[in-house]
Order: C-alpha cells, then sequence, then structure tokens
C-alpha cells in the first residue's frame, strides 16, 4: 500500500508579536535624570502589568518560540508576547525574577558580560544567572562591554561579541543564539560577525512588532517606559499586539 506524501509545511512570512523591552525595574534612585526616571519600572508597576498580561490572555514566549515558527513553522499561542531585559542589572534577580515566577511567565535577559566578570555591585553575579538560567529563563549577550559596536576591526568585535557567547555557555551550559545590540547601535560588519557565530537572531531598539526570518537580525521591540500608567501600557500591548 503506498504511502501518503507528508504535505510540506507552509512556513509564515511573518509573526506580529510584540517583544517588550525592560531595563530597570526598580524605584530610580534619588536625583535620578530624566534617562534613569523613564529606564525604570517599578516592582509594583512591573507586577500591575505581568498580572495585566496574565488576565488578558497573553502567554510569554522564548526568542526561541518565536524563531522556530518562522523558520519551521511551528505554532505559537493565541496572544504570545516576548518579555526582554536589557544589561543584565541586579535587580532583574531581585524583582523581575520572582515575579515573572509568581505569574509563570519565562523570560529573555541580555547580559553584559564584564559587568559581571569585574563583580559591578549594580549587575548580576554568575550564581544569580545560573539559577535564572535553570529555572526557565533565556540568558542571551549585550556584548561584552556595552560599547558601540559600529567601525570596528575584526578583532575587537570577535572581542565583543564571541567571549560572551563562550562564557554564558561556560556558565549555564545552554549557548545563546540571540543578540541585543549595544545601545541598539550596529552596521553590516557586526551583523557579519553575529552570523559568523552562528547567531540566529538580534533585536534593536527600534519600535515595532512584525517579525521575518529576512529581518531577523534586526528585529525590534517595544519599550517599556517608567511611570507609564497601566491603561498607557494595556494599549500598547494591545496595538503591538494587532488587537
Amino acid at each position: 500500500m503506498p504511502t501518503a506524501t507528508p504535505k510540506p509545511v507552509r512556513l509564515p512570512a511573518s509573526a506580529r508579536v510584540p517583544i517588550l523591552m525592560y531595563h530597570y525595574i526598580s524605584e530610580p534612585p534619588p536625583g535620578a535624570d530624566r534617562y534613569r526616571i523613564d529606564l525604570s519600572v517599578t516592582p509594583q508597576d512591573f507586577e500591575q502589568q505581568l498580572r495585566y498580561l496574565a488576565t488578558n490572555g497573553y502567554t510569554t514566549i522564548s526568542l526561541y518560540d518565536l524563531y522556530a515558527h518562522l523558520s519551521l513553522g511551528r505554532a505559537l499561542p493565541p496572544k504570545p508576547i516576548v518579555l526582554t531585559f536589557d544589561d543584565g542589572y541586579r535587580d532583574h534577580y531581585e524583582h523581575a525574577f520572582p515575579l515573572l515566577q509568581k505569574y509563570g511567565m519565562r523570560a529573555t535577559f541580555f547580559i553584559t558580560t564584564d559587568f559581571i566578570n569585574f563583580g559591578n555591585p549594580h549587575h548580576l553575579t554568575w550564581e544569580m544567572v545560573k539559577e535564572m538560567s535553570a529555572a526557565g529563563m533565556d540568558i542571551e549577550s549585550h556584548a561584552r562591554t556595552h560599547r558601540d559596536l559600529r567601525n570596528r576591526d575584526f578583532q575587537f568585535l570577535v572581542w565583543e561579541i564571541l567571549g560572551p557567547i563562550e562564557q554564558i555557555t561556560a556558565h549555564t551550559g545552554k549557548r545563546p543564539r540571540f543578540f541585543c545590540y549595544p545601545s541598539g547601535r550596529y552596521d553590516d560588519a557586526v551583523i557579519r560577525m553575529l552570523h559568523s557565530v552562528q547567531t540566529w537572531a538580534a533585536v534593536t531598539t527600534e519600535h515595532g512588532s512584525v517579525h521575518t526570518l529576512a529581518n531577523a537580525m534586526t528585529w525590534r521591540r517595544i519599550r517599556v517606559h517608567g511611570r507609564a500608567s497601566l491603561e498607557h501600557f494595556a494599549a500598547m500591548v494591545r496595538s503591538a499586539s494587532g488587537g
């Protein structure tokens, strides 16, 4: 009896998935400038945002899930959303991580490895990173020193891009496949280097929520501003989701 030929999987041309971008999850310090205030979401506001997502049917997915959807046709839940945190601040472990666990959500943390290697007290430690990774959080690279990567030579890019991949792999046992450009800055040489070390996709600070394989090295995100009301957050997520 002849066997049926399996139908080829039709890959989606694009996916509309908000990738939220957070920085500090803490109260800004006294005298903070407007940039720090804008980058700081308080733990109370962050919990309200997670509660909103949970009660309105959103499901946190990983960048791996998004990439598998585009490259393999793997299904996504009805209202997918990605949570990302830049820079590897200590408050990601102290405040964001416990709240994510409380609501059964996962997230991606882009860490700058030299902040950890040199014991910066405002940033994570490798023990914290290992604990978060073991609990199901994704630890990805935000370069070694957070310097501007544009107009650099080959050796500089190797130092900034390959080194963190090796360190994260050594500490977590998981090889990172995604990258976050420091301050959102990149050029063609940076993208070539990322391709050469088998990076699957990279995220920018540019605004948007529609992603394709063709633009995988420049996936856009939705910035979550400090002191934004829950109503503003909800409207922003609904708009980015196409709802």
